[in-house]
């Protein structure tokens, strides 16, 4: 398993998906938001009025890279934090207005993008890499979490 390829494969692809997304929104007039950005407002669309540990497990960032990143997209008025009416230590992430109009076009973007990443491959090879990609995500969670222990 010594020349083995994936940490670099995914590196490259995740740089060059970074790159077309940044431009493929921008060509769409989406100004309001970068990619990393996007990402998050992806899983708030999906399911809003969430914590921020929700929200961290949806995106895959990290607590401290969210709440940065929170932090500015509230100036943007892109998001509200709400008090969680279960738990008053807790706050809950929700969506604007501003950005639940730009919802469709962002999703316009993303479908272009899976397009463009599964060009020329067949649906049972879309398939069976993507479950592949889960079973290595799968890994790497885990290997993550006995780390934390």
């Amino acid at each position: 398993m010594a020349d083995r390829k994936i940490g670099i494969q995914i590196t490259l692809i995740k740089q060059h998906l970074g790159r077309l997304l940044d431009k493929m929104l921008t060509e769409q007039g989406i100004h309001e938001f970068n990619g990393p950005q996007g990402r998050i407002l992806y899983v708030l669309w999906n399911h809003d009025f969430i914590s921020i540990q929700e929200l961290a497990k949806g995106t895959g960032l990290a607590n401290t890279t969210l709440t940065s990143m929170l932090d500015r997209m509230e100036q943007k008025q892109l998001i509200r934090r709400t008090a969680d009416i279960n738990d008053r230590r807790k706050y809950l992430i929700a969506l604007t207005p501003k950005a639940r109009s730009l919802e469709k076009k962002y999703r316009t973007v993303t479908d272009q993008m899976t397009e463009l990443t599964y060009q020329g491959f067949t649906v049972n090879e879309i398939t069976q890499l993507e479950e592949y990609l889960e079973r290595v995500l799968d890994n790497v969670r885990n290997a993550e979490m006995s780390q934390k222990k």
